[in-house]
């Protein structure tokens, strides 16, 4: 899949190894980076294993979340000038293949 990032504040702290560290520590800074390799192999988000990829429903559209560890997660949406649909009009996660990531918070949310 292709990734974005909703700032340049979250893409540096994704793409930058000391930075993911300062902000989350070690542990968490490791998961997100084989968390992202994840998704940027992935052919869609349903192809996701690891992290218990999951749906939610967000006020502001559909959203997708996968935990790390140590209560954090990974939250992202589809990020297609038109996001495929399904009949129920939520996001077709078996068809999209460019997400946006959002942010990056504790599990509670």
């Amino acid at each position: 899949m292709e990734l974005a990032f909703h700032s340049k504040a979250l893409r540096t702290i994704c793409e930058m190894e000391f930075q993911a560290d300062l902000e989350f520590g070690a542990a968490v800074a490791r998961v997100l980076r084989h968390r992202l390799a994840d998704l940027r192999a992935a052919r869609s988000a349903m192809d996701l294993v690891a992290g218990r990829p999951r749906a939610l429903d967000e006020p502001d559209g559909d959203c997708m979340v996968v935990d790390l560890c140590d209560g954090r997660r990974i939250v992202f949406a589809a990020n297609h000038t038109n996001n495929p649909m399904t009949e129920a009009n939520h996001v077709d996660w078996a068809r999209v293949n460019r997400v946006k990531i959002l942010r990056i918070e504790a599990d509670n949310g």
